[in-house]
């Protein structure tokens, strides 16, 4: 079984030297791939210098979240960053008004700079939000629309025909066009973006979908309150569903009590199999697939 956690937080695991063994333990349970999230000044750059050093196991997200709406945003830094080895989406940044509804206002503006930040360059965004779905689908749905315009226009390609006014009889038979030159090409839109450890219900879930997003579990799926989460997870699309850890946070049972770690993202995967009576194995293909489709890596090893 190889899987890939979706949303990883590295700044204590790095705090006390410990990213390594962190690492080993994930590769030993079967996660071969960890996006590393980033979500502040400090923690874009560890988690885009943790994937520069690490490019076989990590791949980085990097933005600002709702907690910094009251510090500087350095777009030229994170364009840096942004444009470096290994970064392939645009977050963690999203809205969160349970501990935070004073500061909407400045939330919503910051989420929407984000939204823009990942439009101008083609990468997904890894989206969190609490208490806030309709402001969230707001903004999202006008993202998820720009979106899809730009990768149409880049997509499209039509070719002038070389025969133009020649006859059947003027054409060699040992020539032959290549596939692609008399006929419009239109690749797929790659989704565009992620509502990472999603807690809410299957309408908001719908509305997400509809936009394109991915939709990401992590531990809580798990959690004896949790039955009607696990209920959204039976229904998902599985070519929308993706796994994740939020660690070291969100810890699953049975390993309450832990420090959640990518390794822990195995049970995330059971438990959302249990909940599609499905086989883990195929959760775990399935969420690997998509994540790679997501951050754009589709062809990678």
């Amino acid at each position: 079984m190889t899987l890939f956690d979706t949303h990883a937080h590295f700044d204590s695991f790095a705090a006390e030297g410990g990213v390594d063994q962190v690492l080993a333990r994930a590769a030993a349970a079967g996660v071969a791939r960890i996006c590393a999230v980033g979500s502040s000044e400090a923690s874009n750059d560890l988690v885009a210098r943790l994937a520069q050093e690490h490019p076989a196991q990590l791949v980085a997200a990097v933005g600002y979240d709702r907690d910094q709406v009251d510090k500087p945003c350095d777009v030229a830094k994170l364009s840096a960053l942004a444009d470096g080895p290994g970064v392939v989406a645009v977050g963690e940044t999203g809205l969160d008004y349970y501990y935070s509804a004073d500061t909407a206002p400045d939330q919503r503006r910051l989420f929407a700079r984000m939204l823009e930040f990942a439009l101008d360059r083609r990468l997904p965004v890894v989206v969190h939000s609490r208490y806030a779905d309709d402001d969230t689908l707001d903004l999202l749905g006008e993202f998820s629309t720009a979106w899809k315009k730009v990768f149409h226009s880049m997509e499209k390609k039509t070719e002038r025909f070389p025969q133009h006014g020649k006859t059947e009889a003027d054409f060699s038979t040992a020539w032959k066009p290549p596939p692609d030159l008399f006929h419009s090409v239109e690749k797929e839109v790659p989704p565009p973006g992620i509502l990472h450890c999603f807690t809410g219900d299957m309408a908001f879930a719908e509305a997400l979908l509809a936009m394109g997003f991915m939709i990401s579990f992590s531990g809580i799926v798990s959690f004896n309150n949790a039955g009607p989460l696990r209920e959204v997870a039976r229904h998902m699309p599985l070519d929308r569903l993706l796994v994740e850890t939020d660690c070291p946070y969100l810890t699953p049972k049975p390993f309450r009590g832990k420090v959640n770690e990518p390794a822990f993202v195995v049970r995330v995967a059971e438990v959302v199999a249990e909940a599609r009576d499905s086989d883990a194995i195929d959760i775990a293909a399935a969420t690997f697939a998509n994540a790679l489709r997501v951050f754009q890596r589709e062809g990678e090893p």
